[in-house]
């Protein structure tokens, strides 16, 4: 699982450049959280397009995890990249006076989506796509908000595992403090992602990558001292999650479908 870090951040600040560019587009715009995530996709945006051609939102649940926010301000300011910082809290409380709820995931997803909505706004004013932060763990584990944290025009993180987007992270100069700090959606008070999964980075990232890119089957892990209980955890998010790693599905009905026959190969005029 061990990743060479240099050829990672080359790969990854070509794939941003060239994806940006393939589309018309030269500025990138991304969401800051403040977490080790957003941070090392703003390093590698800053590197691939220039600091000038990235711009990053921060943007806050109320005076919810100050910390994160404080982060994100200085990971900008290092970075020299334009920021623009909205509290979310006001169009949030707002729903939810009119339509309560208790349910804090409920929450959260709405949280996630208002905040992407704002993302959407900017890309259009700025003339800028959308760089999403979120890594293979997330994906695979669906770990993410539908049309929230999860919606992005380009994906660069999303083949590194977490464990594998700390040591890029070191490598890229990313601060101790956002390096070591729990991961959190910042979602609610207290919340933390492996307080959520029950299971460690570490762990997880393990597991994964022998049933995903090593390609073990399930029983040979458990004969290898895996866990059955968290091997079998992990395997019923994966499946439980697959529609949020898909486009829609799409009844065929022509001879060339959207998605399915029918990819337009954009890259080859320009």
């Amino acid at each position: 699982m061990k990743i060479n870090a240099p050829f990672v951040e080359k790969v990854l600040t070509r794939f941003i450049r060239t994806e940006l560019s393939r589309f018309g587009y030269s500025n990138g715009i991304l969401g800051l959280s403040g977490g080790i995530d957003s941070t090392v996709a703003a390093y590698l945006s800053a590197c691939a397009l220039g600091p000038e051609h990235v711009m990053g939102l921060i943007l806050p649940y109320g005076d919810t995890f100050p910390q994160d926010a404080d982060d994100a301000r200085s990971v900008a300011a290092e970075l020299g990249i334009r920021t623009q910082e909205i509290d979310i809290a006001p169009s949030v409380d707002a729903f939810y006076t009119r339509y309560p709820s208790k349910n804090q995931v409920l929450r959260g997803n709405k949280m996630a989506r208002e905040r992407m909505s704002i993302l959407y706004e900017f890309s259009e004013r700025e003339k800028a796509l959308i760089i999403g932060t979120s890594n293979k763990t997330e994906l695979l584990l669906g770990y993410g908000t539908l049309h929230g944290d999860m919606a992005c025009a380009i994906c660069p993180l999303g083949d590194l595992y977490k464990t594998q987007l700390r040591a890029l992270g070191k490598h890229l100069g990313v601060p101790d403090r956002i390096l070591n700090k729990a991961p959190t959606a910042g979602l609610w008070d207290g919340q933390t992602d492996e307080k959520e999964l029950g299971l460690s980075y570490a762990e997880i990232d393990e597991i994964l990558f022998r049933l995903v890119d090593k390609r073990i089957p399930r029983d040979e892990l458990e004969t290898r001292g895996y866990q059955a209980a968290k091997v079998d955890k992990l395997l019923r998010m994966i499946k439980r999650s697959e529609f949020k790693r898909r486009m829609p599905p799409i009844a065929k009905l022509s001879d060339r479908t959207v998605g399915l026959d029918f990819l337009y190969p954009y890259d080859r005029e320009r």
